[in-house]
């Protein structure tokens, strides 16, 4: 059994300065994928210490950064998402992982927030679409693939709370759900998305929803605003995506949700789940 957790931190040091550490050595994680390191390998290494660490950091310094922390070292890894034209340093670092006589790949994928009308929504549709090319690629016949991490798009009215507040905002508008649709659709079978558009399907499967069944949540990011953590208003935008073959491998899927507002170390919470490797 392989237990994998994703974790946006929010500052890798400033989760480990308030309680990370302990977390993790509890959690019997054997590969960990972050998101918003917002530091260097040197932060990583000292902080992670005994973790094989991959990382790919942002051209901003103190913004964005993804990483993978695993127990034994990865076999290749790769960080290449999309043409030139697209900035995705410090979101998106893949790694191969031998497992017995199979390869698993797993994503660490940190997607833009996006704003509305604003080159930040611009930057946010070319990554998305730069996800839908890979998506494609690594979801091959028989390959085990795992894109985790923080996509910032919750995908129904199930994963956030106030969903008919945000219908006009970043992170629920309906051409962002429409992607979702789309990956998350039988390979290869024609839909109708969310937003009026057309599709073909990918064959992912949302661990996390084929888990939970349907129910709200369970969310896993929280605004700092009011008491959003307190009365669980949250979103659900932190994901374990896998193609068939893994996610019919997978079992235990869980948020670590913190005990209470004061214990967090991250405003998001980690997402866990054993994958029968």
């Amino acid at each position: 059994m392989t237990r994998i957790a994703s974790v946006n931190v929010n500052g890798i040091r400033a989760a480990a300065r308030k309680g990370m550490n302990a977390w993790l050595d509890a959690s019997g994680v054997d590969i960990l994928t972050i998101q918003e390191v917002r530091g260097t390998r040197e932060h990583l290494e000292s902080l992670l210490p005994g973790w094989r660490i991959l990382e790919h950091e942002s051209l901003q310094k103190g913004r964005a950064g993804v990483a993978i922390a695993s127990r034994e070292p990865a076999a290749a890894s790769r960080i290449a998402l999309g043409g030139e034209e697209l900035d995705s340093h410090g979101r998106w670092l893949e790694a191969d992982f031998a497992v017995g006589d199979r390869v698993v790949t797993v994503v660490s994928a940190y997607v833009y927030t996006g704003e509305v009308d604003t080159p930040k929504q611009d930057q946010k549709w070319a990554f998305l679409e730069a996800m839908s090319a890979r998506l494609a690629e690594l979801n091959g016949a028989g390959s085990l693939a795992l894109v985790t991490g923080d996509l910032n798009v919750g995908h129904r009215e199930l994963d956030i709370k106030n969903w008919r507040g945000n219908r006009k905002k970043a992170g629920f508008l309906p051409r962002e759900r429409a992607y979702f649709d789309r990956w998350l659709a039988p390979a290869g079978e024609a839909i109708a998305c969310v937003d009026g558009s057309t599709g073909e399907g990918l064959g992912w499967v949302d661990v996390g929803r084929a888990h939970a069944g349907e129910v709200d949540g369970p969310y896993t990011w929280w605004s700092n605003r009011g008491q959003a953590f307190d009365n669980d208003t949250g979103w659900r935008i932190d994901y374990h995506l896998a193609t068939p073959e893994l996610a019919a491998l997978a079992s235990g899927y869980r948020v670590d949700r913190y005990p209470s507002y004061d214990a967090r170390w991250s405003d998001h919470a980690p997402v866990v789940a054993d994958y029968a490797l």
